[in-house]
């Protein structure tokens, strides 16, 4: 049972594949029963992984009966989650022959370069030739791996620095970080903020003033409910492009974005793959999650500004943050705010 895990949900049946003989099932919450799986299982069945969609095509739970995997060439879209690819890369070394994954539309292109920087320190050194990715067969070496601070967590400390006009260090994230979502702080440069990133750790420091602005979120997407939580509180439109994936994560992030920013009375406008939102004053409202980690989380920052914000369901943070909202609190309290 993966539960809410997308990452679970997507690596393991393919490694299962390429592991021992036997029968493999898999499922997951009603809410990750809705996400697609169907690219993956679509190349997995390519590679001849005898695998069923046990209710609905495309989707969890699915069977996967096991007898390893030859390797060989494969095509994958990648288009709505790059964990897909992950998923096919870090089963190449574990087939007889090794990969050739031949892709399209990759979304969040920094979390693959985490994976093959992964994979590279387990010994196994994947090419790339134009769109396609070489694995080599040989499996895994050990080795001791240090663990980065979660880069995505870490917006929610920034995002509230640049909002409350305070200063908020992460140590563990640096200038070797190998975390896309690091790159949110730049966005908060853009928009004024003061931001120093040291060898170990991050600083944002906010200017009391945050600026407009547009920028593409496609490979920095699970930061974007947190730009479009603080947008309001801008001087000028932040318009956030290129999200489409962001419509098909833990609920559409993308409309329930739109939908809590117009219950507080912020003017919003939406397209398939942007948002745009105009300067105001947000309402204290309670925020409809989803069951959405990041839905509660975005928000619970713009209420520094929000001052009575709820949520319909506070404890979906559980999920990567199970101590968000105490942590937040202690942080309000240090802060004053």
């Amino acid at each position: 049972d993966c539960r809410d895990a997308g990452t679970a949900a997507r690596f393991l049946p393919a490694l299962a594949a390429a592991g021992h003989r036997g029968t493999y099932r898999f499922d997951a919450s009603a809410q990750m029963r809705r996400r697609p799986v169907a690219p993956l299982t679509g190349a997995l069945r390519s590679l001849g992984v005898d695998l069923t969609h046990d209710e609905a095509e495309g989707r969890l739970p699915l069977t996967v009966r096991a007898a390893g995997v030859k390797g060989g060439e494969v095509e994958l879209d990648a288009s709505l989650s790059s964990q897909f690819l992950t998923a096919l890369l870090m089963t190449g070394p574990l087939t007889a022959e090794g990969l050739r994954i031949r892709v399209t539309g990759i979304v969040s292109v920094p979390y693959v370069e985490i994976t093959l920087a992964m994979m590279r320190s387990f010994g196994v050194e994947v090419t790339r030739e134009g769109d396609t990715f070489v694995v080599p067969p040989g499996g895994y070496r050990p080795a001791d791996y240090a663990v980065e601070p979660d880069a995505s967590a870490a917006s929610y400390v920034f995002a509230a620095a640049a909002l409350a006009g305070r200063t908020a260090t992460v140590p563990g994230l640096g200038q070797g970080a190998l975390q896309g979502d690091l790159r949110f702080v730049e966005v908060l440069r853009q928009m004024g903020a003061e931001v120093e990133i040291g060898p170990d750790a991050t600083t944002v420091t906010g200017t009391g003033r945050l600026s407009g602005v547009t920028v593409n979120m496609r490979d920095i997407s699970d930061t974007m409910p947190t730009l479009a939580a603080i947008a309001p509180f801008a001087d000028g439109p932040v318009r956030i492009e290129d999200v489409y994936n962001t419509r098909v994560k833990e609920c559409d992030r993308l409309e329930a974005c739109a939908q809590n920013l117009r219950a507080q009375g912020v003017a919003v406008e939406t397209g398939r793959d942007w948002i745009e939102i105009h300067p105001g004053t947000p309402s204290p409202v309670e925020i409809a999650c989803h069951g959405d980690h990041r839905m509660a989380m975005s928000f619970a920052v713009a209420g520094l500004r929000t001052p009575g914000t709820t949520f319909d369901d506070p404890e979906c943070v559980k999920k990567t943050f199970p101590g968000f909202h105490a942590f937040f609190a202690d942080l309000r309290a240090r802060w004053d705010v």
